[in-house]
Order: structure tokens, then sequence, then C-alpha cells
């Protein structure tokens, strides 16, 4: 909860995150996994208790997270890069996006993916 951008962000990334998966018929092929860079497990589930819509998070202190930060040049936070299922990055500009064009990003990223065919909306 230390991070200004990451609260200001967070609901942000709520309110898409449920546009996408509650309120699309069928729900978007679209998943938020969460990597802390809290200072504690306890703040780590603090803020996932008080601002975090109902998504994936990596474990406070799985190594694995220190690897995806270094493969996906997490330099700063809060940042929203957006992988295909392989891993490879769409965009590292997720949060610019959905700030900018909220919901209407989410179809270049289904286009990036090559699956845009099995989701209309």
């Amino acid at each position: 909860g230390w991070c200004s951008p990451c609260r200001d962000f967070t609901p942000v990334l709520c309110d898409f995150y449920t546009e996408l998966l509650e309120e699309s018929e069928p729900p978007a092929p679209f998943e938020v996994v969460f990597i802390s860079s809290d200072h504690s497990a306890e703040e780590m589930l603090g803020y996932m208790r008080t601002m975090h819509g109902d998504w994936l998070a990596l474990p406070f202190h799985d190594p694995y997270k220190h690897d995806l930060k270094k493969k996906y040049n997490i330099t700063a936070i809060p940042k929203l890069v957006i992988v295909k299922q392989t891993g490879e990055v769409i965009t590292d500009k997720g949060r610019k996006q959905i700030r900018d064009k909220g919901l209407s990003c989410f179809r270049n990223w289904l286009e990036g993916a090559d699956i845009f065919q099995n989701f209309s909306s």
C-alpha cells in the first residue's frame, strides 16, 4: 500500500478486469498475475485484501518473481505487461493503454496474440 501510483491504478485495473471477465459473454481470455514489490508478505496480503480484483498472485517469497521482473524489464511500478500464453510480450505498456483507451485496447492485444477469432464483443 506504500506505492501511490499503484493505489491509483489498481482500481482502474479492477474495473477493466471485471468488465472483461464478469460482464462479457463469453468471459474474455484474460488473466492478471500479481507480482508484489511490497516490503513484506503481510503488506502484500493486506494490499491484496483491500485493493485487488479476484486475480492470481505469485506468493511473496517465490524466487520466480525475480526472474519475471528481469525477463519483462520491470524497473518501476506499477507495470502491466501483456503476454501471450507462451510468455511472449504483446506490450509492456498495458497500464498506459488501459488508461488511454479503456476496453478497446483489449482487441488490439487479442490481435497481437493471434486469438482474435475466439472472442467477439
